[in-house]
């Protein structure tokens, strides 16, 4: 592994960065990643759809193309192991890379541990390092202590992402239906669901988890390898590696200019010898305060004796004290009592050690055996009659003790159907409703009657069943505007009394129905 090629910053980082260092190595990626998929997943889904159609199992080749997720995952996991070394593969490069890479340790992957929830950080492993069974379960073990909780999360998180695509995609269709045509879709679309699914609404279902998976997949692998690469640079110490490599290499570059100073040391130490030599103190004088006259450093080898400018290094340690990560302090704070507690004297241990002292020792342990039973059994005893007075003490705990009956609306009646068969004179059977007191009861009969006077007016056969806004579209067949506008009314005085409890004052019961005698013809 060539760590001087690598093309991200390297540090040990949190379980959280590096999951967000793997997002961002799919989007530098994105091209690379994206089109290799689509070439290799849209045969894959196609071919599969192909033959659910034939096997009458769409439902086969969803499940199918779920569980060959591992294999297209290798996909974006080939590309960015690749590119974080600054060598980004090209489309072709990629597409031959997944006849023959990766399989030994595939397998696995789409057997049992397909449902594994550390998947993103395993692969890795396995597909990237190589090695025997047992080395490559050792490297999962050791990779995965500090990091197995955060993988899981990543899974189930990408999970719901895939879901919630789903779900939207389908409420996407829905928002471009109209209102007045939403309820008749929303059935539709329920009695799709069940046996006689056609196979259309089917290959929907798996082109929207396809999208879903096109989407979140990348994404989920390429989390999972930050995970990867950072647990590696925690146990390795990858960036400690790099460092010294570029120290080395700046070393390297220094190495004439050191060779050059070194071969001018013989010149310089003779004349610094003479200058001592001359008016100098000797340098075995040991006299009190007197520095020696070599001291090691490179002042003194090479005959300058001018303090060292510090002012850059003291700039550059507290720029670097800056960083939070370096400078950060906290402070921590403990209780602590003013007056520490003496110590306790030690109790002088009785001799327990007399005739007949296990009998006694004995007969305690059964004592307190037999007291601890007691004691559970009062407990069991009172949980049973907190179990059975419950309906007494339970609404008193709750602040109702005894919850007084609502009255009862004057408009509650019993549930209005709609009358199979008419009566020979509708309006005076709905008077008598009306006047027996029950008005709902009387505009039901009304609304029947419309509904069954807009068939014939309009020369159509509604289905039974038909909803106020199936009526009301259908009453725009009829010919004549002042009855299309009385049905309207109709319909809309009936659906205020049946939902909303807004039932009309008896001199709009008595308009309404001298303007139905009037247009409809029906007998007063």
């Amino acid at each position: 592994m060539r760590l001087d090629r690598l093309d991200v910053v390297l540090r040990s980082r949190s379980q959280w960065e590096a999951m967000e260092l793997g997002t961002a190595l799919v989007r530098r990626h994105a091209a690379a990643i994206w089109k290799p998929w689509l070439l290799l997943t849209l045969p894959v889904f196609a071919l599969l759809n192909l033959a659910g159609w034939w096997l009458d199992s769409f439902w086969l080749s969803a499940v199918l193309l779920w569980w060959l997720k591992p294999a297209f995952e290798r996909i974006p996991l080939y590309v960015i192991s690749r590119g974080a070394f600054g060598a980004e593969p090209s489309i072709a490069d990629t597409l031959r890379a997944q006849l023959r890479w990766g399989w030994r340790g595939l397998w696995a992957y789409l057997g049992w541990r397909r449902l594994g929830p550390a998947r993103a950080l395993l692969m890795p492993v396995d597909l990237l390092e190589g090695g025997d069974a047992g080395h490559r379960r050792a490297r999962r073990r050791v990779l995965s202590s500090a990091a197995y909780g955060h993988a899981s999360l990543l899974t189930w998180v990408c999970w719901h992402f895939e879901a919630m695509l789903q779900i939207a995609g389908i409420a996407l269709i829905f928002m471009f239906v109209p209102l007045d045509a939403l309820p008749e879709s929303l059935r539709a679309a329920a009695s799709l669901i069940g046996k006689d699914t056609p196979a259309w609404a089917w290959l929907g279902f798996n082109l929207l988890a396809w999208a879903a998976m096109t989407v979140i997949g990348p994404f989920y692998s390429g989390a999972g390898f930050g995970l990867y690469l950072n647990r590696r640079t925690q146990l390795e110490a990858w960036d400690v590696e790099i460092a010294f490599r570029r120290m080395r290499q700046r070393l390297a570059h220094a190495t004439p200019l050191l060779l050059v100073l070194l071969a001018c040391m013989p010149l310089a130490l003779p004349v610094h010898a003479q200058d001592h030599a001359d008016g100098a103190p000797s340098l075995h004088a040991n006299r009190k305060g007197a520095a020696p006259a070599n001291d090691g450093t490179p002042g003194s080898l090479f005959g300058t004796r001018q303090q060292a400018d510090t002012d850059g290094f003291r700039q550059a340690a507290a720029r670097a004290y800056e960083d939070p990560q370096l400078g950060a302090t906290r402070s921590i704070e403990r209780w602590k009592r003013k007056t520490e507690p003496e110590p306790e004297k030690q109790e002088t241990k009785r001799d327990w050690n007399f005739p007949g002292a296990d009998v006694v020792r004995a007969a305690g342990k059964l004592l307190a055996l037999a007291g601890e039973g007691i004691l559970w059994i009062v407990v069991g005893l009172l949980l049973l009659v907190l179990a059975f007075t419950a309906r007494w003490w339970l609404p008193w705990l709750r602040g109702s003790a005894r919850r007084r009956a609502t009255a009862e609306s004057p408009l509650s009646e019993q549930a209005v159907q709609l009358p199979e068969t008419l009566p020979p004179d509708v309006l005076a059977s709905a008077r008598q409703l009306w006047r027996q007191g029950k008005p709902r009861h009387a505009l039901a009969l009304l609304y029947r009657a419309s509904v069954d006077e807009l068939g014939k007016r309009a020369d159509l056969a509604l289905p039974p069943g038909s909803t106020e806004a199936q009526c009301l579209r259908a009453s725009r067949r009829m010919p004549v505007e002042a009855d299309r506008a009385l049905f309207a009314r109709m319909v809309r005085t009936w659906q205020y009394a049946a939902y909303a409890g807004r039932l009309p004052t008896p001199d709009e019961f008595d308009a309404l129905a001298d303007a139905l005698h009037q247009h409809y013809g029906w007998p007063a």
